[in-house]
């Protein structure tokens, strides 16, 4: 049996290490993408300490998997109130008839001792695996997540546009690295073979497919736009009082009546933006949404509020997409209506088909020249040897 040389296996093992870094860093986005972890999931406080340090990643299970949570289960929930809202990772110390009761390890009370309601079940969104009853973590998979997006955060965002709520991209600028780690695996194997070749027949010069490189500067951009793009996304909560009464406040409304608000927007980046704006609340209604901004401007949208006939607090949940400019309104309404999965991809492709092109352009128009200029010598030399024969 043939023996693989030392150059064959650090080549495949780094094509290994890069394909597994990838599939993690995919199923990051991926979740980033669907608001929901898939596998991954990381900490940023150490609420959880001392079961996941700050910083630690850790598995996760889609409750559709691993059922019903229990008492002593780790889960990571949409919190309505705890520090704002959005997605917050504890454990569940007790149930009760209104829900789970949820604390963080380091946590000297439970949520619902401050603002936070009993949690339920559909907000749950994920479970920690945890087999013999620990977590399974990945130690500073956070800390690297954020300490890269801390490093390219500036220029992610200079170069594609957007405002820095880019807390929600580092997998994407994590992705890039995978992505760079693939291209680098693929131009390692390139020298392994050709210096391969080159033992063989010294004829041969150590080169690389220059239209590799142009496809691969367009995936980089390609997957940054995208990530970019995840990362402008933002929610919001527009809390209303509905009173018996009119005022001047703008947070109260007479109940049953509607006023319209104005919902600012901006655009800091180097591209045009459409903006989106839904709720899935029957009571809020955006009106002219999409917004077109171009670089450096400034509009605002009217959203209509209907307060409820009964008196009370109510809040209503409101989400603006942010998409590149480069494709018709028109265009990236439609790919928003099938899912903004399928715009953000378009636009994505899009991108990075207008940087990759003229590069791929640029090395095909130089390979024919090469090659004309090859045949005219090869002719040239034919003809010279033809006449020192004597047949001229």
């Amino acid at each position: 049996m043939a023996t693989q040389s030392p150059s064959t296996v650090r080549t495949q093992l780094w094509r290994l290490v890069a394909l597994l870094v990838v599939g993690v860093l995919l199923a990051l986005v991926a979740g980033s993408l669907l608001g929901t972890p898939i596998l991954l999931s990381f900490v940023e406080t150490g609420s959880m300490e001392p079961t996941i340090q700050t910083g630690d990643g850790f598995v996760v299970l889609p409750p559709a998997v691993t059922g019903d949570p229990s008492t002593g289960d780790v889960v990571v929930f949409d919190a309505r109130e705890l520090e704002g809202g959005g997605l917050t990772t504890h454990r569940i110390v007790d149930e009760t008839a209104d829900g789970y009761i949820t604390q963080g390890d380091a946590n000297p009370f439970a949520d619902q001792d401050d603002s936070e309601p009993p949690v339920s079940d559909d907000q749950i969104v994920a479970v920690a695996w945890q087999p013999n009853g620990e977590v399974v973590t990945i130690p500073q998979l956070g800390t690297a997540s954020m300490a890269l997006q801390e490093s390219l955060e500036t220029t992610q965002l200079r170069a594609l546009g957007g405002r820095s709520t880019v807390g929600d991209g580092g997998p994407s600028v994590l992705l890039v690295v995978g992505v760079g780690l693939i291209v680098a695996s693929f131009l390692l194997d390139q020298r392994s073979s050709t210096s391969r070749s080159v033992s063989r027949s010294r004829s041969r010069t150590l080169s690389v497919e220059p239209r590799t490189v142009a496809v691969a500067v367009g995936l980089v951009v390609c997957v940054m736009a995208a990530g970019t793009m995840v990362a402008m996304a933002d929610s919001s909560e527009l809390t209303v009082i509905s009173a018996e009464f009119d005022s001047d406040r703008p947070d109260v409304i007479q109940q049953g009546t509607t006023e319209r608000h104005p919902f600012d927007l901006d655009n800091s980046g180097l591209l045009p933006v459409v903006t989106v704006l839904e709720s899935p609340s029957e009571r809020l209604i955006v009106e002219d949404s999409p917004a077109v901004l171009l670089p450096g401007a400034s509009s605002e949208l009217e959203v209509s509020i209907t307060a409820r006939s009964e008196t009370g607090q109510e809040s209503h949940q409101l989400t603006e997409y942010r998409y590149f400019g480069v494709l018709p309104p028109d265009v990236v309404m439609g790919l928003h209506a099938i899912h903004p999965a399928a715009a953000i991809a378009a636009i994505s492709l899009t991108i990075g088909a207008a940087i990759s092109a003229p590069l791929a352009l640029l090395v095909a128009t130089s390979t024919v020249q090469r090659r004309t200029r090859r045949r005219s010598r090869s002719r040239s030399q034919s003809r010279t040897q033809q006449e020192d024969d004597g047949f001229w």
